[in-house]
């Protein structure tokens, strides 16, 4: 399989977590975000995912599947050991809600696509730009801090797609100097998926298009 990826790409960090936590083999196909104007915005890739944005994985079979939190569950479809979801229905939906959280709430309002447009279509400063990002990064983690349980993972002791959604939203929040004082929980959980060789080995900077 083939995962087109950008080495900093939250979205992609996460898939990237859920083959290293199955033990699947894949290969990197770099598309540099900012590199040549975006070669996410280049039309050959554009053939590959209209929506012009990282990550995409091809399968063997030649198959296209966008979207992270897809291409996670596909996976864990496919390869259901070690699970990503609870066995039960209300555990399912929590582990959700935590992961949509991150992936559909804080995420979307702080990819690069929205920051740019605030900098050349509105023309924000760099200074309102970052308030912009840690606005939304601190009340997604009010929310997220007071929704989190006993750990020592984002929902009790075993690795859930809540903590692949959590691990590089944390990540990006440090590299953008979100305070972290408050949130306790948030920092534990990140503290111990880092002492995870699946976790470790998906940081962007451990990838094969890392600068």
């Amino acid at each position: 399989m083939k995962l087109y990826s950008y080495f900093r790409s939250s979205a992609a960090y996460r898939v990237r977590t859920a083959f290293n936590l199955k033990d699947l083999a894949f290969e990197t196909v770099p598309i540099h975000l900012q590199k040549e104007g975006g070669q996410n915005l280049k039309p050959d890739y554009r053939a590959i995912n209209p929506q012009m944005r990282v990550p995409t994985l091809r399968l063997n079979s030649g198959e296209l599947l966008t979207q992270s939190l897809a291409i996670i569950e596909y996976l864990d479809e496919i390869h259901p050991q070690p699970p990503l979801l609870p066995s039960d229905a209300i555990g399912r939906a929590k582990v959700r809600a935590l992961a949509q959280l991150v992936a559909c709430d804080i995420h979307p309002l702080n990819n690069l696509a929205p920051l740019r447009y605030l900098k050349d279509a509105l023309g924000q400063d760099q200074a309102k730009i970052d308030a912009w990002y840690h606005h939304w990064v601190i009340v997604g983690f009010d929310a997220l801090e007071a929704m989190l349980g006993p750990g020592p993972y984002a929902y009790g002791p075993d690795v859930t797609l809540a903590d692949i959604c959590l691990v590089p939203q944390v990540f990006n929040a440090r590299r953008l100097k979100v305070p972290l004082d408050k949130y306790p929980k948030i920092v534990a959980i990140d503290a111990a998926c880092a002492k995870l060789p699946a976790f470790e080995k998906a940081r962007p900077e451990n990838q094969p298009d890392a600068e």
